[in-house]
């Protein structure tokens, strides 16, 4: 185990150095939130009423999820289509390597950039936005577990999706839309306020909403309780719904992923 954990360990970083040389793709992956988070930043600042709460405050809390989930699921759907097209997965299935190692150093790789996407939003945040740190420990607390189960189901969904673009040309596309989609309807950019019910229900399914909604419950505090559906942030679903979608995302994984692309058989 030991030995898996260090193979897995020197995999991640090789899989961090592989991704910082791509530079389109770094810029991509770390810009785009923050353009968004400026953009809708600069063009809705007013104030809810009677929260102390702006709406760029909301829309920080928002993207930050997205930027995780988007880290996580994008980052492990195209990339491991990638590796499986070009015939990396196929080789490292037949070295001695555990084949588990493979997938630490990929979920260890997600976690480093995840937490530098967490950190360079939260500064936007707080330098353009006025958004406040959490002030006690449990808050802090909350934003620890929010973020590795939304991290761990993010990614373990995005590895059982890589198993569905036809080739690493169409990847991109096939793993992008269903995101860009999810993250309209799970109050990323609308509130739900403005959302007809079953777009609601649609987005309740998924882990974005949650984790969206457990990191509002970080960084709004109890005024912005009231900015939820509900009146309350829920923490105890968002747990259940985010530990639910890592063990769902898990049994995906073993039984949709393929180590050989489909014209290997």
């Amino acid at each position: 185990m030991s030995d898996t954990l260090a193979l897995g360990v020197s995999r991640a970083g090789l899989e961090t150095k592989m991704f910082f040389r791509e530079k389109d793709g770094v810029i991509f992956t770390f810009s785009f939130p923050i353009i968004l988070l400026v953009l809708f930043g600069s063009i809705f600042s007013d104030q809810f009423e009677g929260t102390g709460i702006t709406v760029s405050q909301v829309y920080t809390a928002g993207l930050i999820g997205a930027g995780v989930m988007g880290a996580a699921f994008q980052n492990m759907g195209i990339g491991i289509a990638i590796d499986r097209e070009d015939g990396t997965l196929k080789r490292l299935a037949g070295t001695p390597m555990p084949r588990s190692a493979y997938f630490i150093g990929r979920m260890l790789s997600v976690l480093v950039i995840s937490l530098l996407e967490v950190a360079i939003l939260l500064a936007v945040g707080v330098i353009l936005y006025g958004l406040e740190l959490p002030s006690d420990f449990s808050r802090w607390v909350t934003l620890v577990w929010v973020l590795l189960l939304g991290l761990a189901g993010a990614a373990l969904l995005g590895i059982a999706a890589s198993s569905v673009p036809r080739s690493a040309k169409s990847a991109a596309a096939v793993i992008t839309m269903p995101f860009v989609v999810l993250q309209f309807i799970s109050g990323v950019y609308i509130p739900f306020t403005q959302l007809p019910p079953w777009l609601i229900n649609i987005s309740s399914v998924f882990p974005l909403k949650w984790m969206c909604q457990g990191l509002r419950s970080v960084f709004l505090g109890p005024e912005g309780a009231q900015l939820e559906l509900t009146g309350s942030y829920e923490l105890g679903r968002v747990a259940l719904v985010l530990g639910a979608w890592v063990i769902g995302g898990l049994l995906l994984c073993l039984t949709t992923f393929r180590w050989k692309s489909r014209r290997d058989g």
